[in-house]
């Protein structure tokens, strides 16, 4: 059993928790996911590490809900228990070695994104950052981004914050105006990792993508995770979750990450009629 040792609400979706899990905390990096089930009679699903402290033993996750699980453990609070808690799991992000770095960021994906700009500036990389959100209200984790990064652009659709756009935009007239990157390292939903991927591969600029798949096991057995990458079937947990953008099949990811989107809603919606009965 695992204690919530703090809870935040960042936005109407995103929750953040800091865990009590001390070997993990003692052993994560940036990029890598823990498996965890709310409790004994729960489903198992991936949660990427958003920040440790190896001190306190103290693990940070940030999640959207959008499930069954999710929302169920939206409902935790302080003080209460996580079933298990297990990792850390997959590769960590390989920040050594990069001297200048475009990190991009997408909605809660920047949740992901910034544990990986934080390594970066710690080893002494300038680190430009570009994160989008829809609008105002979805804003997360600003303040972080900019404490680690050299350069900080902030978008959304609608302009309600920031710039007016998508994040592909001011990524184009960075690379145009001169800037040399060693890697560009997108987080985000698919369709924001293919169009940055569009917009790199066009310029010749390294690019890495976070693949977070479907997974149950976290360990290379079920093979829910499979992705293509350069033509070739790759196991997002156990040889990922990051992969060279430029070789990855997003087209066929998205399809198969919309399989279960009608289940899932089904789950969702189910769990919280029954969290509203268990309230009254």
């Amino acid at each position: 059993m695992y204690r919530i040792l703090k809870k935040k609400v960042l936005n109407p979706t995103v929750t953040m928790m800091e865990v009590d899990a001390p070997a993990v905390a003692k052993k994560a990096e940036p990029g890598q996911f823990v498996i965890l089930r709310t409790d004994a009679d729960g489903e198992r699903i991936p949660l990427t590490v958003s920040g440790y402290d190896r001190e306190s033993g103290s693990v940070r996750i940030i999640f959207q809900t959008v499930g069954a699980t999710t929302k169920k453990l939206s409902m935790k609070e302080e003080g209460d228990f996580i079933e298990d808690f297990a990792g850390p799991l997959g590769n960590p992000t390989k920040t050594d070695g990069l001297k200048k770095v475009c990190v991009v960021g997408g909605g809660v994906g920047c949740a992901i994104a910034l544990p990986v700009a934080e390594k970066l500036h710690a080893n002494g990389c300038e680190v430009h950052s570009i994160v989008g959100f829809r609008n105002k209200e979805l804003v997360i984790l600003e303040d972080e981004f900019r404490a680690c990064s050299d350069r900080f652009i902030l978008m959304t659709d609608d302009g309600s914050a920031g710039e007016k756009g998508v994040v592909t935009a001011p990524l184009e007239s960075l690379i145009q105006g001169g800037e040399d990157y060693d890697m560009v390292i997108a987080i985000g939903p698919l369709i924001m990792m293919k169009f940055v991927v569009r917009t790199t591969k066009a310029h010749n600029v390294p690019t890495t993508v976070s693949m977070n798949s479907i997974m149950i096991d976290g360990t290379g057995m079920c093979g829910c995770c499979r992705i293509s990458v350069g033509g070739k079937m790759r196991f997002a947990c156990v040889e990922g979750p990051d992969f060279d953008g430029f070789e990855v099949d997003f087209d066929e990811a998205m399809k198969r990450g919309a399989m279960y989107r009608d289940f899932e809603r089904r789950a969702y919606e189910d769990t919280c009629h029954l969290l509203n009965k268990e309230v009254e």
